[in-house]
């Protein structure tokens, strides 16, 4: 899946980089619960990691002009620990469309119990499937975004009460396509730091993945993803900044 493309094989292009970067642990992914869009700080394992990261970005020689990271704090904190770690004053844009996807009312939940209340095949649909949906929220659950002051300036109607990958690419897109991709194509160096499943559809898009493809995708905690891309933003090549260091 990560099959890089010798910087040769393109010798006249002038390229930009694009590093995607999953948070750090977090203090629900250490406990094994679905976290989705609940507001959950890092593990001290977590903060480790996101200086972990760093310290491989410099080691490669890796900058950036601009980050992006969601508006979930595990996403903001790791990106703050990263760039104060690389000596990088820059901005940091977050937005609600680059979090994580949504995982309704399993939100909070351990596995097996989740699969206690609403039986295995939702609960494993969920997850190997592209368009499978998690048993959604009732409007009125305080886990809800519409419900949440941090979300108080958004539609409602815009907002999750459980998403597929399917629904979680249809919302991250427009963002990619409207704010990111132009910022690429200037020739900025970029971070985004973000969640498993988002940087799913990210790589889905850079890449052209098929959904099959997509959801083959495995993205450790605190490990940079470099993109090389071309000034139009297509992927030239693309691999982990440990197998340069």
């Amino acid at each position: 899946m990560l099959r890089a493309i010798p910087t040769s094989a393109h010798p006249q292009l002038q390229t930009t980089t694009l590093v995607l970067l999953r948070h750090g642990q977090s203090i629900w992914n250490r406990d094994k619960k679905f976290t989705g869009w609940s507001d959950v700080p890092l593990s001290p394992k977590g903060k480790e990691e996101a200086k972990q990261a760093a310290y491989l970005l410099k080691q490669a020689d890796i900058t950036f002009d601009l980050c992006f990271a969601s508006s979930l704090q595990r996403a903001a904190t790791t990106a703050h620990l990263v760039l104060s770690a690389m000596h990088l004053d820059i901005p940091i844009i977050t937005h609600w469309r680059l979090n994580e996807r949504h995982y309704g009312a399993l939100e909070g939940m351990e596995r097996w119990p989740a699969i206690k209340r609403f039986g295995i095949w939702p609960i494993l649909g969920c997850q190997i499937k592209f368009d499978a949906t998690p048993p959604y929220l009732d409007p009125a659950d305080p886990r809800f975004p519409g419900n949440q002051s941090n979300y108080a300036s958004i539609d409602k109607n815009e907002l999750p009460a459980g998403e597929s990958i399917q629904q979680t690419l249809m919302r991250v897109k427009p963002y990619w396509e409207e704010t990111i991709q132009p910022e690429i194509r200037q020739g900025k160096r970029i971070l985004i730091v973000s969640h498993r499943n988002t940087l799913r559809v990210l790589m889905m898009l850079l890449n052209n993945l098929t959904p099959r493809q997509a959801m083959k995708c495995r993205l450790a905690t605190g490990r940079p993803l470099i993109y090389e891309l071309d000034q139009q933003g297509t992927a030239i090549r693309h691999y982990y900044v440990d197998k340069l260091t």
